[in-house]
């Protein structure tokens, strides 16, 4: 019997990276085809969303537009990776810092924002990752980026001599980067900032109460399931799924990508409106 393909969940503990997971459910699934939508750093933990076999597939198409994390702000140093692995490069007191201060700030992130990522982020420049050309010494800019940040927050604060940590949540939009708040909270109150913990709760629909803890034993969802929790879902009748089968496209009115099934329940494609029929975004069967 085969490798099942579906999603699998992990609530990915710290110290491994997004590819070290991958090679552990490998492993376990025993299957070379699996994937990952939405890289962690190995120091972030929480959820990260896996696919197998064919469910490699639907991970490109997941609407994963939202997630949420949980963090630990220190202000009163910056350090060269925005986060505690990297080496301090500034330190002022953050003596002064009211919880005030910090709310009045935190309120210029929420809505649509541009933002500049990490210098040490896996986004590709000329070719190579930005992490990669900032570990070899090479200068790197990064162009900003709109992202959108649905809600921020304070939560608890913590005095440690001169730094002020902060509990912050976040909900916000995919390719948001948690560090370069930390980083950007920092600057616009004049003391520095980076990040000491980020846990990721929830990636789309995909929560850590859906999560794997255990790597050697996993529950996979099935590729339906997934489909069904990612995508707005049509149940087709039996005419409209054999015309799937061949990739045709159906007189059907949809608002936005769907995941279409057969009489049976079995997934069988995804479809996207366009010029007012649905057309196929990708077909799951032969």
């Amino acid at each position: 019997m085969g490798a099942p393909s579906g999603l699998v969940v992990v609530d990915k503990p710290a110290g491994m990276t997004s590819h070290d997971v991958v090679a552990r459910v490998r492993r376990t699934l025993g299957t070379r085809k699996v994937g990952h939508a939405g890289t962690l750093d190995p120091m972030a933990t929480g959820v990260l969303v896996l696919g197998a076999e064919r469910a490699t597939r639907l991970l490109g198409h997941l609407m994963l537009t939202e997630k949420t994390y949980s963090a630990v702000v220190r202000l009163g140093a910056a350090t060269t990776t925005d986060d505690a692995e990297g080496e301090v490069t500034a330190t002022t007191s953050a003596a002064h810092v009211t919880e005030e201060d910090v709310r009045g700030a935190l309120a210029a992130f929420e809505g649509d924002i541009q933002q500049v990522p990490s210098t040490v982020s896996a986004i590709k420049v000329g070719g190579k990752r930005a992490y990669a050309l900032a570990r070899a010494g090479e200068e790197v800019e990064l162009e900003p980026r709109s992202v959108t940040i649905h809600a921020i927050e304070a939560g608890a604060f913590r005095r440690e001599g001169d730094y002020l940590d902060l509990e912050v949540r976040v909900r916000c939009s995919s390719g948001t980067y948690i560090r370069a708040i930390a980083r950007d909270l920092g600057a616009a109150l004049g003391v520095g900032g980076h990040l000491t913990s980020l846990r990721r709760h929830s990636v789309g629909p995909f929560t850590l109460e859906d999560a794997n803890t255990d790597l050697d034993h996993l529950a996979v969802t099935s590729l339906a399931d997934a489909a069904r929790a990612a995508f707005p879902s049509y149940d087709l009748d039996a005419e409209q799924a054999q015309a799937v089968r061949y990739g045709r496209a159906l007189p059907l009115v949809l608002d936005d990508l769907t995941a279409v099934f057969a009489p049976d329940g079995e997934f069988l494609a995804l479809y996207r409106p366009e010029g007012g029929r649905a057309r196929p975004a990708a077909v799951f069967v032969g």
